[in-house]
């Protein structure tokens, strides 16, 4: 019996370890997302500064 509660033990902490690492994931999956928005919000403001400049010069 105590072997039992062993084991139940051990597969509780795993599927908590599990949990935790998929938590990450996300969590990196996020702050990637994030980052890519930036970069294309930076580089459609610098598109739009082009045109600005353009339309400027004629």
């Amino acid at each position: 019996m105590k072997k039992l509660l062993y084991v139940f033990a051990v597969a509780g902490l795993f599927s908590l370890g599990a949990c935790a690492s998929t938590e990450n994931t996300v969590e990196d999956g996020a702050e990637e997302v994030e980052d890519a928005a930036e970069e294309v919000g930076d580089e459609v403001e610098e598109a739009a500064d082009e045109v600005e400049d353009e339309i400027d010069e004629k």
